[in-house]
């Protein structure tokens, strides 16, 4: 094992370390039982829900992909709700206007990728969340 894949390993053990110390995993579980509670009397399937929050905790353990670009979808979602160019709204112009063509490409379908993501996050949290 390299140098730094034993840093990086000693990192995650400390972080593993903190959440047990602070209760994140008690947390969870309250959290859960409570949605699972929630949902059977809704009528929703459990299943799912476990699967949400199981995919919720790992993503919060990863660290997340990109919380800011999430918020700025999110924003946009609350306030305008779908809009048909939503991508152009999320395009920075300042780096966008430096790009090469297949470069303007790349960042389209790069930006597109997250944004299908970020709204299928959005459509989950709401489905299971309260807000």
């Amino acid at each position: 094992m390299s140098k730094s894949e034993a840093r990086n390993f000693r990192s995650m053990a400390r972080e593993a370390k903190s959440r047990l110390k602070n209760g994140f995993w008690e947390n969870y579980r309250q959290d859960l039982e409570g949605e699972l509670a929630r949902a059977k009397s809704e009528g929703l399937n459990e299943s799912k829900v476990e699967r949400y929050f199981a995919g919720k905790v790992t993503y919060t353990i990863r660290g997340g992909e990109d919380d800011a670009f999430y918020e700025k979808v999110k924003k946009l979602l609350l306030t305008e709700g779908e809009v048909s160019d939503a991508i152009g709204r999320l395009t920075d112009r300042e780096a966008f206007s430096r790009l090469s063509y297949e470069e303007k490409q790349r960042y389209t379908l790069n930006l597109s990728e997250k944004y299908l993501r970020a709204l299928e996050r959005f459509r989950r949290e709401r489905e299971y969340e309260h807000r």
